[in-house]
C-alpha cells in the first residue's frame, strides 16, 4: 500500500474534464490500496471521496494553496506526488523534494500543446513520470519536454458507471418527438470557443433543406451563448436551437440516449470525454480528425472522423441516415476500449512501474501494458 499527495485544481465536486479525469485516476488507485491525501484549489460542490482518499478543504489563493501543499508532503510523506495540472508543476517538484518523493505529472489538452515557460519546462524534466491523455498530448509534449520519450506515457480517460444503453427516454418531455436530435455537451467559452457550437448551427439550414427534420440541444453554460443564441436566429435557426443549460448526471445520460448523434466539431480537445460517454451509451459520435478527439473516436473505428474542410451538414446527414455502429455493439466496443476496469488496470500498473523505478528511469512504452 503506497501513499501519494495529490495536487489538483478541482478535486471531488469539482466540473469539467479535468477534474473528472484526476478523481477517475485517484479513484482507480485508491481502489488499488493506495492511500491518497488530495489538495484541490476548488470544490465548488461537496462530494465525498471514495474510502481511501482524504480530501482536505480547497485552497484557491496561491500561497495559501502552496503552504497547504508543502505542509501535508512534510506530514504524510507520500512516495508519490501527483501533479494534476501541469501549471501546478514547480510546486509539485519542491513538494516532491521535501517528501523524498517521485512526482507524476498529468498532461491534458490545449495547456500542453504550447511551449511553457522555463520553470514549467524543467520541472516537468524532473517527473518521473508525464501522463497523457491522448497521443497528440503526448507528441506536443515532446516537442518542448526536456524528457525521454519512455517516461511520457498515454493513459487515455475513461468513463462513470452509468453510461450505458438504457430505455429510450421520453422524446415528447424533451419536446422532440418525431425529429432527429442532434446533441453537444461542452462548455460555451468565449475565450476558447474551439468546441465546434457554431459550425453546426451553421450547418443546421442546409441540414432542413436536405429534408433532415432536426433538432440541436446544447446541453452546458458560459459566456458565448449569448453570442451563439444571435446565430441562431440569424441562421433562421433559432426555433431548432435549443440551449439546455447545466444538467443533473441523470439528465445527461437520458440526453445521451435519446439523441440520434452526439456532434462536436472540436478543434482543441485532448481526448474529449463528451464523445466516448455518448457511445457509451450507444449513440454514434461525430467528430473532427484533429487533436486527442482521434483517440476519443478510435481513429474512425468507433465514432465519425470529419475533416476541418468536408462539409458538415452532409456529414451529419450521412451519419443521421446510415450511421454505422451503434447501440448496445457500440457500447461494448467503447467499454473495451475505455471502460473503468481497463483504465484502473492501466493506472495501477503505470504506479508499479513508477514504484519499481525509484532508483532508475522508468522503461516502456507509451502507455501501460496491463488490459491490453
Amino acid at each position: 500500500m503506497g501513499r501519494m499527495l495529490a495536487m489538483v485544481t478541482d478535486g471531488f465536486g469539482g466540473h469539467g474534464g479535468i477534474a473528472r479525469y484526476n478523481c477517475d485516476f485517484l479513484s482507480a488507485l485508491a481502489a488499488g490500496n493506495w492511500q491518497i491525501t488530495v489538495v484541490p484549489r476548488y470544490a465548488p460542490e461537496p462530494e465525498v471521496p471514495p474510502a481511501g482518499i482524504d480530501q482536505r478543504p480547497a485552497r484557491a489563493g496561491r500561497m495559501s494553496y502552496a503552504r497547504t501543499v508543502c505542509l501535508e508532503a512534510l506530514w504524510t510523506r507520500p512516495r508519490i506526488v501527483f501533479c494534476g495540472h501541469l501549471f501546478m508543476a514547480p510546486l509539485g517538484v519542491i513538494a516532491a523534494k521535501l517528501a523524498g518523493a517521485q512526482l507524476i505529472i498529468q498532461t491534458h489538452g490545449i495547456e500542453a500543446w504550447q511551449r511553457p515557460g522555463k520553470l514549467v519546462r524543467a520541472s516537468s524534466a524532473a517527473a518521473a513520470l508525464i501522463l497523457s491523455v491522448s497521443r497528440y498530448t503526448r507528441a506536443q509534449v515532446l516537442t518542448w519536454a526536456d524528457v525521454a520519450p519512455e517516461r511520457v506515457v498515454v493513459l487515455p480517460n475513461t468513463f462513470g458507471a452509468g453510461f450505458a444503453p438504457g430505455p429510450s427516454p421520453d422524446r415528447g418531455r424533451w419536446g422532440v418527438a418525431g425529429r432527429s436530435v442532434l446533441l453537444t455537451v461542452g462548455r460555451m467559452d468565449a475565450r476558447e470557443g474551439y468546441k465546434g457550437h457554431e459550425k453546426v448551427i451553421c450547418a443546421m439550414p442546409a441540414l432542413l433543406a436536405a429534408g433532415h427534420d432536426v433538432v440541436y440541444l446544447v446541453v452546458g453554460e458560459g459566456d458565448d451563448r449569448q453570442r451563439l443564441e444571435r446565430i441562431a436566429a440569424r441562421c433562421g435557426v433559432d426555433e431548432r436551437v435549443r440551449f439546455v443549460g447545466a444538467v443533473s448526471r441523470d439528465a445527461l445520460i437520458e440526453l445521451y440516449r435519446l439523441a440520434d448523434l452526439f456532434v462536436m466539431p472540436s478543434g482543441g480537445e485532448g481526448f474529449g470525454i463528451a464523445y466516448v460517454e455518448a457511445m457509451a451509451c450507444g449513440t454514434p459520435a461525430l467528430g473532427l480528425g484533429f487533436g486527442g478527439a482521434r483517440d476519443a473516436l478510435g481513429d474512425g473505428g468507433l465514432g465519425i472522423m470529419v475533416e476541418p474542410d468536408e462539409d458538415l451538414a452532409a456529414r451529419i446527414g450521412a451519419a443521421l441516415t446510415s450511421p454505422g455502429l451503434r447501440g448496445a455493439a457500440l457500447a461494448a466496443a467503447v467499454e473495451s476500449r475505455f471502460g473503468p476496469t481497463r483504465f484502473a488496470a492501466r493506472a495501477c500498473h503505470l504506479l508499479e512501474r513508477v514504484e519499481a523505478a525509484r532508483r532508475g528511469p522508468v522503461s516502456g512504452g507509451t502507455e501501460g501494458h496491463c488490459g491490453r
